[in-house]
């Protein structure tokens, strides 16, 4: 999503040094990381975040077997 921010040419010059050192030509990957860092310190965590981060944790057979009971139980959903 875009939006605007206000910043002092100081911070923005500092966002675009730290972003061409990372081989990034815009710094909103690491706007996006700071607001995500603040957020998860105030126990705010965006939830996809939350859920990314659980990325490999199961086993490939216990996603399948979890894939699986969860299309059962959606089947039997009213």
């Amino acid at each position: 999503m875009r939006t605007t921010i206000e910043l002092s040419q100081t911070h923005r010059a500092a966002l675009l040094r730290l972003a061409a050192e990372r081989g990034e030509k815009g710094f909103s990957r690491l706007v996006t990381e700071a607001v995500e860092a603040y957020l998860a310190n105030l126990g705010l965590s965006d939830e996809r975040a939350d859920a990314q981060r659980l990325k490999g944790v199961l086993s490939e057979a216990d996603a399948i077997e979890l894939e699986k009971r969860v299309r059962a139980v959606r089947e039997r959903w009213r």
